[in-house]
């Protein structure tokens, strides 16, 4: 018996008016969200967060929090005063020549931009020593003081030319200084540097004197809302409803068609990841021994990493997209550095103590340690700073397939071919709990965004959606293919679906909540190992056996496949 599938809940997919933004249109209608926009630690941008909040909290009738943030504030605002009086008596110091009274001020003061600050400071002494024929004591300043401040030179080269000071006969000489006129107007123009930081800080107080717009915060949060919504890749003629300020928006559509194929592998494709947070890039690793970097829209190769002499089993992208981390047969996870597409460079290579096949790899939440597992049946952190592992878990009877962290970053959760999920205390290495409730080997384990669920993959026909605070499960998707020696990996599609592969060449897409099977899209010639959604660009991505690498996507003019319920 057949049946119109279900739409996912919060779906777009049967709303009319879609429209798809493919990502040169998206360029042109967004500004990307990053630090240049907005500079967090300006003293004036800081002052201005803290009125907005304080306003939000008055209006919200928690003046007693308000006030607790005010005084907490004024602490701050007290070293602020401070500093002002340090550059104050630091710019009359330097006009007057009291050279003694600078190196007192500059070693007990907190001054902003220190460094150049003392640079400036030591390189107007260094020239005035110059000038007065005084080699000796300039020498003594250049190696003790402007030594180690040689990074905060104001143009390329000027290191150099203090240095060769100490040998012409006069300043002018030196190609930095040709324009030297003289101590008294140096000083001037150290003097109006001095002034120019002083001049931020105040036009930065009168900033607390601004009139604030009402509701400032709320107006602020939609102003936010809407770029999110823009910025997206799918659009509907109705305004959504944004239902939670945690997470970014990101509409759910169920993928109905085949967008892209990616042809180049010469092996079958194990693994995918999306690369940068608009997952502009795509990348695979295959049993070819590689690892594949692709234009996501043109599916272009843009990059081929090689160095592992064996299969690649899994791969991960930290967050800003610039380093690939690739688990393989040979026992090994590199380290890729991919900022640069033309010349990819191995950054550092993990050996496993047995040289068995390393089958998951993983980041912690800060991205500060790598989660390495397989053959050997254990679990290792390996801590990317000291450039060690620094915990070995242990009690796994058989190899393990995956093993991720929980979003809070205090458990490592795993899945094993002993047919059993467990956890993983961090800090102790120690076993918190264990899961038995498979029939077959798990296969894969992840983790909603909430940190509230966890999904799980076994070779016993099977996905498992677990409560993560109960540890209780809730429910069973079932219609794919797992049974044989391959790993299949399922995951979530943002808070309504459930993505997974299949040995029969489909990619499933289940309904969260109902279970219910709301598309299988055919096009895969062999088994579908891996699935990726990405919220951005509202696009799916699977791996296959068939050695290529496809896209999905949600066409309105593509006709709706039909399930078996």
């Amino acid at each position: 018996m057949t049946a119109p599938k279900p739409p996912p809940l919060n779906s777009l997919s049967d709303a009319p008016g879609i429209h798809y933004h493919r990502s040169s249109e998206h360029s042109r209608l967004c500004t990307e969200a990053d630090s240049a926009l907005l500079d967090e630690n300006n003293p004036r941008i800081r002052r201005d967060i803290i009125r907005i909040i304080a306003q939000y909290l008055d209006s919200q009738g928690l003046t007693s929090t308000k006030v607790t943030l005010y005084d907490e504030a004024n602490v701050k605002q007290q070293r602020e005063n401070n500093y002002i009086s340090d550059v104050v008596r630091l710019r009359a110091a330097v006009l007057d020549g009291e050279w003694g009274e600078v190196d007192r001020i500059c070693s007990s003061a907190y001054l902003k931009d220190k460094k150049h600050i003392l640079y400036s400071v030591y390189k107007q002494q260094y020239l005035e020593l110059i000038d007065d024929n005084e080699p000796q004591k300039a020498f003594t300043t250049l190696n003790k003081h402007l030594k180690p401040l040689e990074a905060q030179q104001s143009v390329h080269g000027e290191f150099r030319d203090l240095c060769y000071l100490l040998t012409t006969k006069s300043i002018q000489d030196a190609p930095a200084f040709r324009n030297w006129d003289g101590i008294a107007s140096a000083r001037e123009r150290l003097a109006e540097y001095l002034q120019s930081i002083l001049e931020f800080e105040i036009v930065g107080r009168e900033s607390e004197h601004q009139h604030l717009r009402p509701n400032r915060l709320v107006t602020l949060l939609r102003q936010a809302v809407a770029y999110q919504i823009e910025s997206c890749q799918y659009h509907s003629e109705a305004v959504p409803l944004v239902p939670s300020l945690l997470t970014d928006y990101a509409p759910v559509v169920v993928p109905n068609a085949e967008q892209t194929s990616f042809v180049g592998h010469l092996g079958n494709v194990k693994c995918t990841a999306y690369v940068g947070p608009y997952a502009q890039l795509v990348a695979s690793g295959s049993s070819d021994n590689t690892v594949r970097i692709w234009n996501t829209d043109s599916a272009e190769c843009l990059a081929t990493l090689r160095g592992h002499t064996s299969r690649i089993w899994d791969i991960c992208v930290d967050r800003a997209g610039s380093t690939l981390f690739s688990a393989s047969g040979d026992g090994t996870v590199k380290v890729w550095d991919i900022r640069d597409m033309h010349k990819p460079q191995c950054l550092h290579t993990i050996t496993s103590d047995d040289g068995g096949d390393i089958y998951s790899v993983s980041l912690n939440p800060l991205e500060s340690h790598i989660i390495m597992a397989g053959y050997d049946r254990k679990i290792r952190l390996y801590d990317r700073v000291t450039g060690r592992v620094v915990q070995t878990f242990h009690g796994h009877d058989l190899s393990v397939a995956q093993a991720v962290a929980n979003p809070l970053g205090n458990l490592i959760i795993s899945g094993s071919k002993d047919q059993t999920i467990r956890f993983w205390d961090m800090m102790s290495g120690s076993c918190v709990k264990s899961l038995r409730s498979h029939l077959g080997e798990v296969t894969s384990v992840a983790t909603s965004d909430s940190g509230m669920l966890l999904l799980s993959s076994s070779k016993d026909n099977s996905n498992r959606l677990w409560d993560l605070r109960s540890l209780k499960r809730l429910c069973r998707y079932k219609g794919h293919q797992n049974t044989s020696k391959n790993f299949i990996r399922s995951g979530f599609v943002g808070d309504s679906l459930i993505v997974g592969g299949s040995e029969d060449g489909m990619v499933y897409l289940w309904d969260r909540e109902s279970t219910n099977i709301v598309q299988r899209l055919d096009g895969h010639q062999g088994i579908v190992y891996d699935a990726k959604w990405n919220p951005k660009r509202g696009i799916l991505c699977s791996a296959s056996d068939d050695w290529t690498l496809k896209t999905w996507w949600f066409s309105p003019q593509a006709t709706n496949n039909n399930v078996e319920l």
